[in-house]
């Protein structure tokens, strides 16, 4: 007989999911999972754009409910599919009312998908979107810090609203620079795993008022629930852990974490 699974814990105050990929959920439908999601209290949802083929359906998805955006924007893996045309539908929907970040983007030297030259000019590129609309930023890095930094450097002036590294699992380098230009970090289940100690230590550093909570739905499920496919209304354990890492009250992490999660992506509210 299996162990039964700890129900999802829902919360009095409201929590923000900063980060899935709600077009890439499989296990169940999209309806299902919304609702299950609202019931957890999750107040809003933000459904990240990743390749050229997807910019438009995170656009179709943002407008499915009242509390659901999306981003704009090409994935590291995805560079060497980025063009004057894909570029030019980032530019014209960056502002768009439900579009409230451009992302994903970034360097990704683990599995070199695309040549690394590439990456870094595509990089360049979107953070001069974010630049010329003034959008924060979703930025993936992973075994890139060296580049994330010289490039991020590069933008210090022209990019206003930061934003957000998002899935952080770079080292206390990339996390210092971060931090002291103003930039979040975002956590999800990687935070409950038994082997990810250093990404432990990031929190424990991390200033509270500088992290956000996110999923990456459908990858890295946290703990009860890891093996199974990942979804927004798992979001509540993320939470959790932190507080438990960080050895503060659940409630003000939840509640500073909301805050964050305005000021970076709906500051008009």
């Amino acid at each position: 007989m299996s162990k039964k699974r700890r129900e999802i814990p829902v919360f009095d105050h409201p929590i923000i999911e900063t980060h899935c990929h709600l077009d890439y959920l499989k296990d169940r439908p999209l309806e299902e999972t919304l609702e299950e999601t609202r019931r957890v209290n999750i107040e809003r949802v933000i459904t990240i754009a990743v390749a050229p083929g997807n910019l438009a359906p995170v656009r179709e998805l943002s407008t499915k409910a009242p509390w659901l955006f999306g981003t704009q924007g090409i994935h590291p893996h995805e560079a060497e599919s980025y063009s004057d045309a894909v570029e030019a539908e980032i530019r014209t929907h960056a502002r768009d009312d439900k579009i409230v970040a451009v992302g994903e983007i970034g360097l990704d030297y683990f599995y070199d998908n695309a040549d690394r030259a590439i990456q870094r000019e595509v990089f360049r590129r979107q953070l001069q979107i974010a630049s010329d609309s003034d959008r924060p930023v979703v930025i993936h890095s992973r075994d890139a810090d060296v580049d994330t930094i010289a490039i991020l450097k590069e933008f210090e002036q022209s990019l206003k609203r930061r934003g957000v590294i998002h899935s952080f699992t770079s080292g206390p380098g990339l996390a210092r620079y971060a931090l002291d230009q103003g930039w979040n970090l975002g956590f999800n289940g990687i935070t409950t795993f038994n082997k990810a100690e250093n990404v432990r230590d990031i929190v424990r550093m991390a200033p509270l008022s500088q992290i956000l909570l996110e999923t990456d739905a459908p990858f890295l499920t946290p703990v009860p629930y890891r093996g199974r496919e990942n979804a927004p209304f798992y979001l509540p354990f993320v939470a959790e852990k932190i507080a438990e890492v960080k050895d503060l009250p659940l409630e003000e992490v939840i509640i500073q974490t909301y805050q964050n999660s305005l000021q970076t992506f709906f500051p008009e509210q």
